[in-house]
C-alpha cells in the first residue's frame, strides 16, 4: 500500500508538472527514490512523463516562445545524446549537486535583482539557450529534473505566464521522446510492470488538468514566485543529498 501511495503521488505530481506547475515534476524521481534506486526510479516515470507530455502539450498548443523552442529542443536534443555517451562514467552525486548548484545559483541572482530592483526583462539569445538546453537535456536524462538550468535562461526573460508554461511543456515533451531510445540502449527500460504504469499514466493525467487550471488561476507574481521557491527548495535537497553521499563515502 505505501509503494502504491508513492506511484500514485509521483505520478500525479508528474501530471502537474505538465499541467503548468513547472518545477513539481522534479519531485517525482526522489519521491520514487525512497522506494528504489534514482535511476531506476527515472527509468520507470519515463512512460508517465511522455503520456502527460501528450496531455500538456495539447494543453498549450497555443501558449509558448516558438524563438525559444527553436532553439531549446535541438539543444535537449545534444544534451541527451551526450548524457548517454557520459552518464555510464559520471556519478549520479556529481550529476546532482551540479543540477542543484545551477539552480541555487540561479534563485539567488534573481533575489538580487528583485532586492536591487533591478527586475528588466533578459532578451533572448540564442547561443546561451543552446548551453542552458543542452545542460537541462543532460540533467533531464539522469534524474528528470531539466528544469534548474532551463528556468535559468527562460525565466529572466519574464515570459506571459502561459507562453512559459507552454515553452516549459513542449520542451520537455521533446525531450523526454529524445530519451526513450537512449534508455532503452542502456537497459533501463527492462523488466516494467506495465499495469502498474498504466494507472499511473491515467493518474498523471489527472494531475495535468489540475495543474493547467491552477496555472490558470494563479495571479502571475504568486505563480513565479511559487516556481523560484519551488526551485529553490529542490536545489538544496539535490546539493544536500550529493553531499551527504559524499561524506558517507568519507566517512566509510
Amino acid at each position: 500500500m505505501e509503494q502504491a501511495g508513492l506511484y500514485a503521488l509521483a505520478a500525479f505530481i508528474v501530471g502537474m508538472s505538465k499541467g503548468g506547475l513547472a518545477t513539481a515534476g522534479a519531485l517525482a524521481v526522489p519521491i520514487l527514490s525512497l522506494w528504489m534506486d534514482p535511476l531506476t526510479a527515472a527509468a520507470y516515470l519515463l512512460p508517465i512523463y511522455i503520456i502527460s507530455d501528450v496531455v500538456g502539450v495539447y494543453l498549450y498548443r497555443h501558449d509558448y516562445s516558438r524563438p525559444n523552442l527553436m532553439v531549446l529542443i535541438p539543444a535537449g536534443l545534444v544534451g541527451v545524446i551526450v548524457a548517454t555517451l557520459v552518464a555510464p562514467y559520471l556519478a549520479a552525486s556529481v550529476a546532482k549537486f551540479l543540477t542543484g548548484m545551477i539552480g541555487v545559483v540561479y534563485c539567488v541572482q534573481a533575489f538580487l535583482r528583485a532586492w536591487r530592483g533591478t527586475v528588466e526583462p533578459r532578451p533572448f539569445v540564442a547561443w546561451r539557450g543552446m548551453i542552458w538546453g543542452t545542460l537541462a537535456g543532460i540533467t533531464s536524462f539522469i534524474s528528470h529534473n531539466g528544469g534548474p538550468p532551463f528556468q535559468a535562461f527562460v525565466l529572466p526573460q519574464k515570459l506571459p505566464k502561459l507562453a512559459f508554461a507552454g515553452t516549459t511543456t513542449i520542451t520537455f515533451a521533446a525531450i523526454n521522446l529524445f530519451k526513450l531510445p537512449a534508455y532503452g540502449a542502456v537497459g533501463l527500460m527492462a523488466g516494467f510492470d506495465w499495469k502498474t504504469t498504466t494507472w499511473m499514466a491515467a493518474v498523471a493525467v489527472a494531475g495535468a488538468v489540475v495543474g493547467r487550471r491552477l496555472t490558470v488561476i494563479l495571479p502571475d507574481r504568486v505563480y513565479i514566485t511559487f516556481i523560484q521557491v519551488t526551485l529553490f527548495l529542490i536545489s538544496i535537497y539535490l546539493v544536500g543529498e550529493a553531499l551527504v553521499s559524499w561524506l558517507g563515502r568519507a566517512g566509510g
